[in-house]
């Protein structure tokens, strides 16, 4: 049977008892949180939940919904004869939230763990939620990793690189953190991985590799040693010579910032490409050294992805604290490397109720303008939302627009500016791009 675009009928609130079970609430109606408390959801912000997503069961939240009468909000306290608990879903990669779930948090309730909280209701015999898919690319739908497959894969890499670093590493990302970027390096596709750094220079408020001050555990451990620039081009070189347009990428949420070991990563630059010409060489990054991003274009760097939560400055201290640097460093970055030819975009952290905003809107209109950055892959911050709205400065959460309407707002301003949530693949645009210019120097 046909299934509908848009729910036929109300969406009903979710509810969880105290054994995690998960049930539809008889008379409540969803409602999300953007900034501006509880709201209802317009139906044309709502998609089926998609394939791969999880639904959460939250200890100390309780659930909130709408009166369907009087759009009122009501607290669901109780439910089965024991406390009840909101309900929220983790969405399945490429796609970016609209709402975070709505609740209200009880006295001692613990810190949630470093996941992106999206409302999530029931109708029409579906969960449906507040979200768009804003990347077609397939590489990370959970149901295209076979587990037999990464284990065979795992093998294989231990055989020809029994010894490296980087490869053990991504070994423990993909059997033990289940990370799918690792695990399409093991599969033998898309873009792999190459982490090298064991330290950083921000200590992000929802950093998944360090957290220090024990409210919730970091979910990946990094690198204990650096490894060598020769572990890491090998590493490179074994992905890029099976994949047809690959990508290797310095920079994994697993370690700290890698232009710390910016020695490392110009030599291995080198050595990749003294070896092949062959897909892009990326640096993901939070822009923190553009004099080591200058060195890495210089060695044959084809594209960049800095991570931000917001191009405002306060706003992005509050979230990165950074240590020795500051933003015009990030926008730094982001321009030497359109200067040098190659593709820039930023990993954009949104949060509803702070990206989805006309401040946020007018600052990443003024960056795209500055810097020439070509994509903005629109991810969603994973971490407790309590806890990201109360480290941000006061005034800077105001009712949100929505995440379509950012999307729309800025492709408008910016009709060559593309959206997304994966790195491409892109050596060969910017061979062209350096074709065009020698010819147009000669």
């Amino acid at each position: 049977m046909p299934r509908a675009d848009r729910p036929r009928e109300p969406v009903r609130l979710l509810v969880s008892d105290e054994a995690g079970r998960v049930y539809d609430h008889p008379e409540l109606l969803l409602a999300g949180e953007r900034g501006a408390g509880p709201e209802a959801i317009d139906p044309a912000e709502l998609i089926a939940l998609p394939r791969g997503s999880d639904l959460f069961t939250l200890p100390g939240r309780t659930p909130i919904g709408l009166d369907p009468a009087t759009g009122r909000r009501v607290a669901v306290r109780r439910w089965l004869g024991g406390e009840a608990r909101a309900v929220a879903a983790f969405l399945a990669p490429a796609h970016t939230s609209g709402h975070h779930a709505a609740w209200r948090t009880r006295p001692g309730a613990p810190a949630l763990p470093l996941y992106a909280y999206s409302a999530v209701g029931f109708a029409d015999d579906r969960y449906w939620t507040s979200a768009f898919r804003v990347d077609g690319d397939v590489r990370q739908d959970p149901w295209r990793f076979s587990r037999e497959r990464i284990d065979a894969g795992v093998l294989r890499v231990r055989a020809s690189l029994p010894r490296n670093r980087v490869a053990r590493q991504l070994e423990r990302c993909a059997l033990e953190y289940g990370c799918r970027a690792a695990q399409n390096f093991f599969l033998g596709r898309h873009e792999g991985p190459l982490p090298v750094s064991i330290a950083c220079n921000a200590q992000c408020v929802g950093c998944i590799s360090l957290q220090p001050d024990g409210r919730f555990r970091a979910s990946h451990d990094r690198l204990s040693v650096p490894p060598t620039p020769k572990e890491v081009a090998d590493a490179a070189l074994a992905h890029l010579a099976n994949v047809p347009s690959g990508v290797v990428s310095f920079g994994q949420g697993c370690e700290g910032e890698p232009t710390l070991f910016g020695g490392v990563l110009v030599e291995a630059t080198r050595r990749i490409r003294a070896a092949s010409a062959r897909g892009t060489v990326n640096l993901n990054t939070n822009g923190s050294r553009p004099d080591v991003v200058r060195a890495l274009c210089d060695a044959g760097l084809d594209a960049i992805r800095v991570s931000l939560n917001s191009p405002r400055p306060r706003v992005y201290a509050a979230y990165y604290q950074p240590r020795g640097y500051d933003f015009a460093d990030v926008e730094a970055s982001i321009a030497a490397v359109v200067r040098a030819g190659g593709h820039a975009s930023i990993n954009l952290l949104c949060f509803p109720g702070v990206t989805d905003t006309d401040a946020e809107l007018e600052a990443l209109a003024g960056l795209v303008a500055r810097t020439g950055l070509q994509l903005v892959q629109m991810r969603n911050l994973n971490l407790d939302p309590e806890l990201y709205r109360r480290a941000l400065p006061r005034g800077t959460l105001r009712p949100g627009r929505g995440m379509r309407w950012l999307h729309a707002e800025l492709a408008a301003r910016f009709p060559r500016l593309r959206f997304g949530y994966f790195n491409p693949a892109v050596r060969a645009a910017r061979r062209r791009v350096r074709g065009e210019r020698a010819a147009a120097s000669a």
